[in-house]
């Protein structure tokens, strides 16, 4: 029986180290979102102190130019930080999946096979 438990208890941490995982990836995606939404207002407000729009245009601003290359390069991240949190978030639910089955299976009787020198319990010696 104490083997059961601490196969129980193992399958629980993998459990809670998965939800962990997955809690984290969806933080860091929200922060990457609130990030990448400041960088576009700053981005448009420099267009607007500028007058300057275009981004191929010779007196487009540097700060501008930098900002849009540090928001594109997070929402690639968040695009991958997607795709990692799909992962585990299917991991999360496996485990889950396996630890109900584990804690819903009826404990094993153990029981140790006969030696053949050995008369089942009950009969009477001759």
């Amino acid at each position: 029986m104490k083997a059961r438990e601490t196969a129980l208890r193992l399958k629980r941490f993998e459990l809670d180290e998965r939800a962990r995982k997955v809690t984290d990836l969806e933080q860091m995606i929200r922060e990457f979102e609130n990030i990448a939404t400041d960088l576009d207002r700053q981005i448009h407000a420099e267009e607007d102190r500028t007058g300057v729009k275009d981004a191929k245009h010779f007196a487009y601003s540097t700060f501008a130019k930098s900002a849009a290359l540090r928001r594109d390069n997070l929402r690639a991240s968040i695009a991958e930080l997607r795709l990692k949190h799909e992962a585990a978030q299917q991991d999360f639910e496996a485990a889950k999946q396996q630890l109900e089955r584990a804690a819903s299976d009826q404990p094993r009787e153990v029981t140790r096979p006969r030696r053949r020198h050995e008369r089942p319990t009950g009969l009477a010696l001759r």
